[in-house]
């Protein structure tokens, strides 16, 4: 992600449908670290991989840290097909992360959990608005363009079922 600001008021250059799919960890026994580190060092393996992709699917990432016991990754993603390929492929990273996390789980009785979720949003049905800020979130992974003209507001956008 860019750290360079970029002036005025822009909305994500995004086109068409968006799959916006969330995957996080949570400590639920801190001391407990060799069961919770393996699935907390898996995820950077399956970015780089994904990111390395062009065709993957992935168009863009952010980490978030809610707390001490609690990391989530917000991904962006070209098509739910894409996605659902990734998870599935045996030749990947995933695959053997997610047998490895299963095993664990069952030995390790809760001391970590893993979560998911996925929304697939119809093209004319989301809506950004970054001012005076670096590319973010569905920006950074699509680029920004500058809103159109001075009092377009969000919910005219959206109504308009535009960006």
């Amino acid at each position: 992600m860019s750290r360079k600001v970029i002036p005025g008021r822009n909305t994500a250059a995004a086109e068409g449908d968006v799959v916006v799919f969330h995957i996080g960890l949570r400590v639920n026994r801190l001391r407990a670290v060799s069961d919770w580190l393996p699935a907390f060092m898996a995820m950077p393996r399956m970015l780089r991989e994904l990111s390395k992709e062009r065709s993957s699917g992935l168009l863009g990432y952010k980490v978030l840290f809610g707390s001490l016991r609690d990391f989530y990754i917000v991904q962006y993603w070209a098509g739910k097909e894409q996605l659902l390929a990734y998870a599935y492929q045996q030749d990947m990273e995933h695959r053997p992360a997610w047998t490895a996390f299963n095993r664990r789980a069952r030995a390790g009785k809760g001391h970590v959990g893993i979560w998911h979720e996925t929304f697939i949003v119809p093209a004319g049905s989301y809506e950004t608005v970054y001012v005076d800020m670096p590319a973010y979130g569905l920006g950074a992974a699509t680029g920004v363009v500058p809103v159109g003209r001075r009092g377009d507001t969000a919910a005219q956008r959206l109504k308009a079922g535009g960006r």
